[in-house]
């Protein structure tokens, strides 16, 4: 089946979509959702870094924690309108992929001494929302967006690489491999078909990222 061809399937299978996105939306933010892979950082050392390292460490991990929570919500959104069954099944198998990058984020913060931050509900709302208006357009927006998306996770993540302490091996090795699998997504994505944004929209989605990268780096 080609990119774009409508799927939507009879009444029964939206609805099993609809409460499968209400579990993983609550599991996603009021519950310790375990990884399925090992910990990138598990086999080193804990670093012995001061109490400002720490609260920087545990203050950018709590970023990246709030922005695999918002990835869970865009994919729930973004599964609940996409139409061609191939999307649907590359974006379950990344929303399954990313949920380690959730419980990873979730297991630094903790060992950092920090706590996630109070915002997520708010974020993953709007999130999800933005999922679910991008997979109405069409799926080859739908795939577009999820591109444009995993690019500027990646970015940012590049940016936390180069500002957390430099003996943070297990946080480093955490980012690391999440900026990998990001990529990989977004490569994916383009092959699905995904269609460029047009540049309101890239401008749109940076500005949005700023905001929620500023606001939860605080709270």
């Amino acid at each position: 089946m080609s990119i774009g061809k409508a799927h939507t399937g009879g009444p029964l299978e939206g609805f099993d979509r609809v409460i499968g996105g209400l579990d993983r939306g609550l599991r996603t933010l009021f519950s310790a959702v375990p990884a399925r892979r090992p910990d990138p950082g598990a086999g080193l050392p804990e670093a012995e870094l001061t109490e400002a390292e720490r609260h920087l460490g545990a203050a950018l991990m709590r970023v990246n924690h709030c922005g695999e929570v918002c990835a869970q919500a865009l994919y729930q959104g973004q599964l609940l309108t996409a139409r061609d069954p191939r999307t649907r099944a590359m974006l379950s198998e990344a929303a399954d992929e990313e949920l380690d990058h959730l419980a990873w984020t979730r297991a630094r913060i903790e060992a950092l001494g920090g706590s996630s931050s109070v915002l997520d509900p708010l974020f993953y709302a709007g999130s999800f929302a933005l999922g679910a208006l991008s997979g109405v357009a069409g799926d080859r927006w739908n795939m577009g967006f999820l591109a444009e998306t995993e690019r500027g996770v990646e970015r940012h993540l590049s940016n936390h690489l180069e500002r957390l302490p430099a003996a943070d091996a297990r946080s480093r090795a955490v980012l690391k491999r999440m900026r990998e699998e990001e990529s990989s997504h977004a490569r994916n994505a383009i092959v699905q078909g995904g269609a460029p944004l047009p540049a309101p929209a890239r401008l749109a989605m940076r500005l949005m990222a700023r905001v929620m990268t500023g606001a939860t780096f605080r709270l």
